[in-house]
């Protein structure tokens, strides 16, 4: 019996002294899922910097060029946040007031030091999601990040925030899911707190831009403010968001001004179409809403953003194939461009009147915010807008609550609409008083022809 424990000891000690890494039948207590979603989606998270100039408005510039001291050096100022790569070909995504005006983006991915220049595609300030390229050799591929299926939440799971602030290396806290979106998606509203994902993980403003993600390594949102009279609140951007925001903002409408007419979502297969814009290349080839994207001119699709980037030029056919319920069908469409439909015999067809851009002299005048406005040029005796009240002149502000942005928006927006519906216009008319210019608000309601 005493043999038996000291050989038992000697048995005991020896395991102790062995490490547990030795041990290649044990694992590693350490390495849980926590480390795994990491190791898996750090590598696609980066660092931004940006250089922006700051420069007056054009009534300060006005001044300042007659007083003589107008070719002064503009400010600059350089800024820093996170963003993550959703693409292998270097698409990456980030918050947009991490971009907003800058001149010139570097993006510093993980493991290297020496920054890559980056343009920006795309930008929405409404949902505060902006879309970056690099700019690299064709054929160079990057680690990404796949997305969550929309609304794949559970109140109360670790989630993760990461980051690259500062251009210090990655960054990680962790906490749990505090909330979800508290209302109704309103289409056009800029977002606020209540639409928001809410989680304790700590978020410093140098994270903004970088994904929160759950413990499969999926992005379940884009980590973009903290409250600064709350502790340890931080939030995110859903998921289910970007990737609505994402189709708009990535469609060939928006990125080459060629009209396709489809709205396509999914992150990951299936990809699949919502819904077909009426009389557009894609409702004139044949693309129906549930259509599940397989291929574009042979290549397989993995993503609608891949989608949207192969589909081909203008006046040139484009194979997709499609699986429709249980058959695969193989389709032909035939992108145009958008200039060519909705252009300014589309709005006087439409609305019996034409816009253009608000000439520079007339902003520096008004001394107001007039982007994306447009100037009444002309308007059709007898037609929608002049029985609505609107006079040649005036300024557009607003189309339904959103800023009409140029002739083509303004078409591709009521194209949606049919005959008889009905459109709220803000205008603001200037009267000249003496030396003194009168500016007065006003609403029409338009119905379209």
């Amino acid at each position: 019996m005493k043999t038996w424990v000291a050989v038992s000891s000697t048995l005991l000690l020896l395991s102790l002294s062995t490490p547990a890494a030795e041990n290649p039948s044990r694992p590693d207590i350490r390495r849980d899922a926590t480390v795994a979603a990491v190791e898996k989606v750090l590598p696609a998270v980066v660092n931004i910097g940006t250089l922006t100039v700051s420069r007056a408005d054009p009534y300060e510039q006005m001044l300042r060029d007659f007083f003589g001291y107008g070719n002064r050096a503009p400010d600059t100022l350089y800024s820093s946040g996170s963003g993550v790569l959703i693409d292998d070909e270097g698409w990456v995504l980030t918050n947009f007031h991490v971009v907003r005006e800058a001149a010139k983006v570097q993006v510093t991915v993980a493991d290297t030091t020496d920054p890559i220049d980056a343009e920006i595609v795309a930008a929405s300030e409404v949902n505060d999601l902006a879309v970056l390229r690099l700019k690299v050799k064709a054929g160079q591929k990057f680690r990404s990040v796949a997305f969550a299926a929309d609304d794949d939440l559970l109140l109360g799971e670790t989630v993760l925030a990461l980051g690259n602030p500062y251009g210090l290396g990655g960054s990680v806290s962790r906490g749990i899911l505090s909330s979800k979106t508290r209302r109704t998606e309103r289409d056009g509203e800029a977002m606020e707190p209540e639409d928001w994902l809410q989680t304790d993980a700590s978020i410093n403003p140098g994270n903004s831009g970088g994904p929160l993600i759950n413990l499969r390594g999926e992005l379940i949102g884009l980590n973009v403010a903290i409250l600064a009279r709350a502790q340890g609140i931080g939030f995110a951007i859903p998921a289910k968001r970007i990737s609505a925001a994402l189709a708009e903002m990535l469609s060939p409408e928006t990125t080459r001004g060629l009209w396709f007419g489809a709205t396509v979502t999914g992150s990951r297969p299936p990809v699949v179409v919502q819904e077909i814009q009426r009389g557009s290349p894609a409702d004139n080839g044949g693309l129906e809403p549930g259509d599940e994207v397989l291929s574009v001119n042979g290549r397989p699709i993995k993503s609608f953003l891949q989608l949207y980037r192969d589909l081909d030029k203008a006046d040139r056919d484009t194979r997709l194939v499609v699986l429709r319920g249980d058959d695969r069908k193989e389709l032909k469409i035939r992108l145009v461009a958008e200039t060519a439909v909705f252009n300014a015999d589309y709005l006087r067809r439409r609305l019996g009147l034409t816009v253009e851009k608000v000439p520079d002299d007339i902003r520096v005048q008004l001394r107001l915010n007039l982007n994306g406005a447009l100037l009444v040029s002309t308007v059709d005796r007898g037609g929608p807008a002049e029985r609505a009240g609107i006079a040649r002149g005036q300024i557009i502000t607003a189309v339904d609550g959103q800023a009409p942005g140029d002739a083509v928006s303004l078409g591709r927006s009521i194209h949606r609409r049919r005959s008889g519906d009905s459109l709220t216009i803000d205008l603001i008319s200037a009267r000249r008083r003496g030396m003194l210019l009168q500016l007065s608000e006003g609403r029409a309601v338009i119905r379209l022809r």
